[in-house]
C-alpha cells in the first residue's frame, strides 16, 4: 500500500497493555482485568481518569440517558435538565471530553433517541419500559418557552445534538436509522407511533479505520463486499440488563464495534449500563472499558463478564 493518510488509518497503533493495566487507572476501577476496567465514576469524572492516564479507545458506542426519559436518582444527573439546550450543552461537553480519549482514527457512536414536550398524563400501556418513564413531574411536564418547548413539540434532540457536535469540530459521518420491529407501545390519538431511532457515525477527520468486511454485504455474482446500510433491522432488548430497563440492543453495537475497532483494540462506553458494548467487545476479543455512577450496574456488569469468561472457556 502506499503511504497515504487513508491507509495509515487502516492500520492504527493501539494503545499497549502496559497502559491499560497501569496500577494508577486499576485503582480507580470498580472491577478490572486483562480485557476490562469497569469505572464506578460520574461519567465527566471517569473520563478525565482516562485522559490523565494517557488511555487512547479506539471505538467509542454509547447510548446517554434521553431527555426526560428516566430518573436514575443523582443530583444533577444527564437527562433532566429544566431546558433541552441545556440537555445538548451538557452532552457536547461530554462528548469533547470524549474526543481527548479517541484516538485520530477512532470513531464515535452515539444512539439517541427523541422526547415530546408536554407528553402529560398517566400511560395506558402496561409495558415495563413506559412505566419506568413516568417519574413524577418531568422536564417535558413543565411550562415551555414558546419556542422549542411547546405542546405536542417533538424536541428533534437527535439532530440538535448531531449538529453540536458538528459545531464543536466532529465529522458526521452517517446517521443511521434503527428500525425497531418491536417498538414500546405508543398510545396516541393524532400522530404515527414511532419506531425507530438514531445512531450518529462522528469521526475526529477524514481519515480512520473503518472494516467493512466483518459487517459488510457480499455480492453473490461477484464476492465484492458493499458497506452495510444505513437502516438496521433490530430488536430492542427485554430481560437482559437486570435493574436497567434502557438496556442497549446487542444487534445495535454489532456494526459499529465490528466495523471500527482494529484488532486488540479498546471498546468505550462512557454511560455503560448494562454493559452490552463490553460483553459484546469481549465475546469478539477486543479490550473494553465502561464508566457508570451506578454501583448495582458495575456489579451486574462484573458479573456478565466473569460470566462470559465461563462460556468462552468451555466453547471448543
Amino acid at each position: 500500500m502506499k503511504d497515504t493518510p487513508a491507509n495509515r488509518a487502516l492500520h492504527p497503533v493501539v494503545t499497549p497493555q502496559a497502559l491499560f493495566t497501569d496500577p494508577d487507572l486499576i485503582d480507580h476501577a470498580y472491577y478490572a482485568d486483562e480485557k476490562a476496567v469497569v469505572l464506578r465514576d460520574d461519567v465527566r469524572a471517569g473520563l478525565r481518569k482516562l485522559i490523565d492516564a494517557g488511555i487512547k479507545v479506539d471505538c467509542i458506542v454509547t447510548s446517554p440517558p434521553y431527555y426526560g426519559q428516566r430518573d436514575y436518582g443523582y443530583d444533577g444527573q444527564i437527562g433532566l435538565e429544566e431546558r433541552p439546550q441545556q440537555f445538548i450543552d451538557n452532552l457536547v461537553e461530554v462528548f469533547q471530553l470524549c474526543w481527548e480519549v479517541l484516538s485520530d482514527t477512532g470513531s464515535l457512536w452515539i444512539n439517541i433517541g427523541d422526547t415530546y414536550w408536554s407528553g402529560k398524563g398517566a400511560h395506558k400501556s402496561g409495558e415495563a419500559k413506559q412505566g419506568a418513564r413516568r417519574f413524577g413531574i418531568r422536564p417535558q411536564d413543565r411550562p415551555g418557552d414558546g419556542t422549542w418547548a411547546r405542546p405536542k413539540q417533538l424536541l428533534l434532540i437527535p439532530h440538535r445534538l448531531a449538529i453540536a457536535l458538528q459545531d464543536a469540530g466532529w465529522l458526521v459521518r452517517n446517521d443511521n436509522v434503527w428500525v425497531k420491529p418491536n417498538p414500546v407501545p405508543d398510545q396516541v390519538r393524532d400522530r404515527c407511533s414511532i419506531s425507530h431511532e438514531y445512531v450518529f457515525h462522528f469521526t475526529k477527520s477524514r481519515w480512520y479505520y473503518f472494516d467493512r468486511l466483518p459487517v459488510g454485504r457480499k455480492q453473490e455474482k461477484t464476492g465484492s463486499v458493499l458497506p452495510p446500510l444505513d437502516t438496521w433491522d433490530a430488536r430492542t432488548a427485554s430481560g437482559n440488563g437486570g435493574k436497567h430497563r434502557a438496556t442497549f440492543s446487542h444487534d445495535l453495537v454489532r456494526i459499529p464495534i465490528l466495523a471500527s475497532t482494529p484488532p486488540d483494540g479498546i471498546v468505550l462506553d462512557p454511560f455503560n449500563g448494562s454493559g452490552t458494548s463490553m460483553l459484546f467487545a469481549r465475546a469478539r476479543g477486543f479490550r473494553s472499558i465502561g464508566i457508570d455512577r451506578s454501583e448495582d450496574y458495575c456489579e451486574h456488569v462484573a458479573d456478565e463478564l466473569k460470566s462470559l469468561d465461563s462460556q468462552l472457556d468451555l466453547e471448543p
